[in-house]
């Protein structure tokens, strides 16, 4: 069994499990540029991702840092929260997709079950 989890805001996906891994390469990298690189996506896509989830969100989970060297970017104190919640949510997930898959088997399942 496979699924996925996100979690909506106002303008649609809020927070995911790729906006997660961008967050938190961008944690580790301290840029969007180094973090996208990474994921091997634009650095375009990368930015309306942390654009879109800034938005959304109550306080900004990404800080961007301007001149010097060429700024950077650092997840915040509410980013880091985002990080561990999802992460928390995300590991429940799988692991009631793992108790349903030794719970259930696809020749025990019923074209009334598979298809309410």
């Amino acid at each position: 069994m496979r699924g996925r989890i996100w979690i909506d805001g106002p303008e649609g996906t809020f927070i995911g499990y790729g906006r997660v891994v961008l967050l938190e390469r961008i944690r580790e990298q301290g840029s969007i540029t180094k973090a996208a690189k990474s994921m091997q996506i634009a650095y375009r896509h990368a930015w309306d991702l942390v654009d879109s989830m800034n938005r959304q969100a109550k306080e900004p989970l990404v800080e961007l840092a301007t001149g010097g060297k060429g700024g950077g970017a650092r997840a915040t104190k509410e980013g880091e929260r985002a990080i561990k919640r999802f992460r928390r949510f995300y590991d429940d997930f799988q692991s009631f997709l793992k108790r349903e898959e030794k719970n259930s088997s696809p020749d025990g399942w019923t074209t009334e079950e598979a298809h309410p």
